[in-house]
């Protein structure tokens, strides 16, 4: 462990903070000299080995996600020309399939009509692992294409659960203020919550932790939180 983070691991006390808290401590404890990523990591009271207790979704984040996002969406004729005029940074379809098979992957969300799904599914090897698939669940398969890239641009963040339980979501830059940070975790949380599975039983929420990229993590009263969205 390095200085720096043996410093700032020495501000984190033991117990459960509140987002507001952890908000202010993040400010505090990030030391890089980037603007770090701050991230939201949750542990599920599910088994994410069962279909039935799948936890993904998205959600706007409040006040964005502080990222400039690099947006592609495959689409033909009326829709094409839709995506374009509503900011996409790439647009197209068979030419764009064509150099995502040669391995160009510049881009960090990708959108897709539902009538070329069937072409692009055929990219699941490559796009499937890097987490850019399109998928109705998250609202990335649809001939709303405008409302998705403004969605997208907003701060819509997609979430889903790991094989070990825990979902790992990036809320905010180190820069924003504590009750940015705060503001845009709670709308995770939210969300989380409202996806709870009908078949999980027990303690849905078992622990969280705020982090920032360099810094150490942040202990969340997860038991508060929980109750606040009962």
């Amino acid at each position: 462990m390095g200085k720096n983070l043996r410093a700032a691991s020495a501000k984190v006390e033991v117990g459960g903070y509140s987002l507001q808290q952890a908000g202010e401590l993040i400010k505090d404890v990030a030391f890089a000299k980037f603007d770090e990523t701050v991230e939201l990591a949750i542990r599920l009271g599910i088994d994410p080995r069962r279909a039935d207790q799948m936890v993904r979704g998205t959600t706007v984040l409040p006040h964005g996600s502080g990222k400039t996002v690099r947006i592609l969406v495959f689409a033909k004729g009326e829709k094409e020309r839709e995506a374009r005029e509503a900011g996409a940074d790439y647009v197209g379809a068979d030419e764009l399939m064509e150099k995502i098979k040669e391995g160009w992957l510049d881009f960090d969300q990708a959108i897709s009509t539902p009538d070329l799904m069937a072409s692009v599914g055929k990219l699941g090897k490559v796009l499937g692992p890097r987490g850019l698939m399109p998928n109705p669940k998250t609202g990335t398969v649809t001939f709303e294409v405008a409302k998705a890239i403004q969605e997208i641009r907003r701060g819509r963040v997609e979430y889903k659960v790991d094989k070990a339980g825990i979902v790992h979501v990036p809320v905010a830059k180190a820069s924003f203020s504590a009750s940015q940070i705060s503001e845009n975790a709670q709308a995770v949380f939210s969300s989380i919550m409202k996806a709870k599975p009908s078949s999980s039983k027990g303690r849905y929420l078992k622990n969280a932790t705020l982090s920032c990229t360099q810094g150490p993590g942040i202990p969340l009263d997860s038991l508060t939180i929980a109750r606040h969205f009962d």
